[in-house]
């Protein structure tokens, strides 16, 4: 796994990586590159990272602390905490006009916003390509990457998503992205704290996961990784934001549960052994039962969507609560009952029950698609192979 992580390192695909394996209470962890291009500055395991989607099994989590506490319940419509999602109307089409609608057949429930079918997601096609993508990036609902500054504070991003039509009924398609930060705000109103609060409170603070925020303060900035894009006619990397004047160097008014977080190896290692059933923390944190409703499929066959270079991702696929199930066995993504999530900024966090491991890789390259890059498949493949019984 060095030798080929290292590789990418010299060819200049990428700054650095950090990677770290941890199976049977052992966890080795590698940490090659630099922060960023042109510095000499050592990439390093307590390396601060934006883990982007990755956060959307955090905000999952996050939602099942408060299922088992009764504050929600999986099957209750959202409308009691989140009034702005009641009565909703459904565009009759998914690029029709903003009042080309039907009225919803039912509410959207806690379970739909966990799974990703509230009705309510990112399309994938060119950006403004339909009325209902022009509307949402005009009221700055989060379409495009991940951008922490360019949201409303929350009780004003749930009042402009709520003056939008849904793209398809409730339970009825997986689109990805908006439920997740939809439970960012139900988590905040039906905890009385404030989204950043309730995760630090509840999960950081138990787990150890003392870098995980949703902003780097200034004295953790010299361990934050540069970002970068990579530009589409050179393929070089492009500086994309910095760890002092970057998106994440301040507060953001809005905590995304989609895309908001930065972390570390071992901050995120501490998430995947609570969900392994190995969790170092002295309270338990979320139950057995609550676990394994997460980690299982809840996607019928008939919803799974294109999704990938190809579309075959959803193939050997599921979705469980803010994460992939692997469902068949078809490559090195890992053994059935696999699950985790990757992030387009460049990381990848996966659990693999049968074989107690836990894997993640951290770059500063973002991704150029769907799709898994290079440098992600052949981490997952060293894993897997360096597995000896």
């Amino acid at each position: 796994m060095h030798e080929r992580m290292s590789g990418y390192v010299e060819r200049g695909e990428v700054p650095g990586i950090v990677t770290l394996l941890s199976r049977n209470g052992h966890t080795h962890v590698d940490a090659v590159g630099a922060l960023a291009l042109g510095d000499a500055t050592p990439m390093g395991r307590d390396s601060i990272f934006r883990i982007s989607s990755v956060t959307k099994p955090i905000t999952a989590i996050a939602t099942m602390i408060l299922v088992e506490e009764c504050k929600l319940r999986l099957d209750e419509p959202v409308d009691r905490l989140l009034p702005e999602l009641a009565n909703r109307r459904v565009l009759s089409r998914p690029d029709a006009e903003l009042d080309d609608t039907v009225p919803s057949k039912r509410a959207i429930t806690v379970r739909d916003l966990l799974t990703f079918r509230m009705g309510f997601g990112i399309m994938m096609l060119p950006p403004d390509a339909t009325p209902i993508q022009r509307a949402a990036s005009a009221l700055e609902l989060g379409q495009g990457p991940p951008n922490p500054q360019h949201f409303p504070a929350p009780h004003e991003w749930m009042r402009r998503f709520g003056t939008l039509p849904l793209i398809h009924q409730p339970g009825e398609g997986w689109m990805y992205n908006s439920g997740a930060d939809v439970l960012g705000v139900l988590i905040a109103r039906a905890s009385g704290q404030s989204f950043p609060d309730f995760l630090h409170e509840r999960l950081f603070e138990p787990l150890g996961m003392t870098d995980t925020a949703f902003f780097v303060p200034r004295e953790k900035q010299a361990r934050f990784a540069t970002c970068y894009s990579t530009d589409f006619r050179t393929h070089a990397l492009t500086r994309f934001d910095g760890p002092a004047d970057g998106p994440w160097s301040t507060p953001p008014a809005f905590a995304s549960g989609a895309a908001g977080l930065v972390s570390t190896v071992d901050d995120l290692l501490a998430v995947g052994l609570l969900m392994l059933g190995h969790s170092a923390s002295p309270n338990r944190i979320l139950s057995r039962t609550s676990i394994g409703l997460m980690t299982s499929d809840h996607l019928p066959a008939a919803q799974r969507p294109s999704w990938g270079t190809q579309g075959e991702y959803f193939d050997s696929h599921g979705f469980g609560f803010g994460m992939s199930v692997v469902t068949r066995a078809t490559d090195y993504s890992g053994s059935v009952g696999t699950f985790g999530w990757d992030g387009g900024y460049g990381t990848t966090w996966y659990c693999d029950p049968r074989h107690g491991m836990v894997s993640i890789l951290m770059t500063q390259a973002m991704w150029t698609s769907p799709s898994p890059p290079d440098v992600s498949l052949d981490f997952r493949t060293s894993a897997y192979q360096a597995l000896d019984d």
